[in-house]
């Protein structure tokens, strides 16, 4: 397992070669990524760059919002410069071309984190309506009504990956939740957590532990769908590689982990009494 300060100098690194445009955003130069992940030779990285187009485009994501060409000028060995092909990378395509590209680097692995987690946190900062939430019941209701809509496309990415039976989909999550709760699967989770057999586990979980959920949520939905994954057994098998790492990103923050995070008060009776405060927001 890397150490931290490697993790560390890992994570500087990415963040090092940010650049902003003229409008305030962020992108990363394919030229200066290509060599953080130590690639010697550009176009040997361009491989890596059209297969991560291609997963873009399988995620339902415009090509076009997050691979942009570009011209940029490079230093020679005579110290004159020259123009070069070179790509403007959004976060997201960059999560996608530390996905695509070779598992064996150690930079590559670390890089496949942080961008997850750095891609997942900015999507979330980006909710209007989440960054406009004060109270951890606001949260809790917000991370729920995310969950339930991500489960639904996530089971429908899982059908189309194999799992169609009811009781296959109830083994698929429970893979998911066994690499995300340190091997506890539904059952083990209520036995933990004291819950009833009655009680749903996502109805009682704080902020924290949603949104790890969430996340693990999508990023299954995703690699189903960007690798074309088929079969109940690489569907099951993904679904806990996912929920995998998802742990492990919270080990190496120092998070606490989800199985040991504290029961809340059933999220039903907050929808109920925020309802009556507040009749015309239904859906909260």
């Amino acid at each position: 397992m890397p150490n931290k300060e490697l993790i560390k100098t890992v994570n500087s690194i990415f963040e090092q070669i940010k650049r902003i445009d003229e409008s305030g955003n962020e992108y990363w130069s394919a030229r200066d990524f290509s060599k953080a992940l130590e690639y010697v030779e550009y176009r040997n990285f361009i491989t890596v760059l059209n297969r991560a187009k291609e997963a873009c485009e399988n995620s339902r994501q415009k090509i076009a919002d997050h691979f942009v060409d570009m011209h940029e000028m490079v230093k020679l060995g005579s110290g004159a410069e020259r123009q070069v092909d070179s790509m403007k990378l959004s976060r997201y395509a960059c999560y996608l071309i530390v996905q695509n590209a070779d598992p064996s680097k150690e930079v590559i692995a670390l890089g496949q984190t942080y961008f997850a987690v750095q891609t997942r946190l900015q999507e979330i900062t980006q909710m209007e309506n989440y960054n406009a939430l004060s109270s951890e019941d606001e949260k809790r209701l917000f991370l729920r009504n995310e969950l339930r809509r991500h489960n639904s496309q996530l089971a429908d990415a899982a059908h189309n990956a194999g799992v169609i039976d009811v009781i296959d989909y109830a083994i698929f999550q429970n893979f998911g939740y066994k690499g995300l709760y340190g091997g506890l699967d539904a059952k083990a989770i209520h036995a933990k957590k004291e819950l009833k057999k009655t009680q749903n586990i996502l109805d009682h979980m704080g902020s924290t532990e949603l949104a790890a959920n969430l996340f693990r949520a999508t990023q299954t939905e995703e690699k189903l769908r960007r690798e074309n994954i088929k079969g109940k057994q690489k569907a099951n098998a993904t679904h806990y590689e996912v929920g995998k790492k998802v742990r492990k990103t919270i080990e190496e923050l120092g998070g606490i982990m989800p199985e040991n995070l504290p029961l809340t008060e059933s999220i039903k009776k907050i929808e109920n009494k925020n309802s009556k405060l507040n009749p015309a927001r239904s859906d909260f």
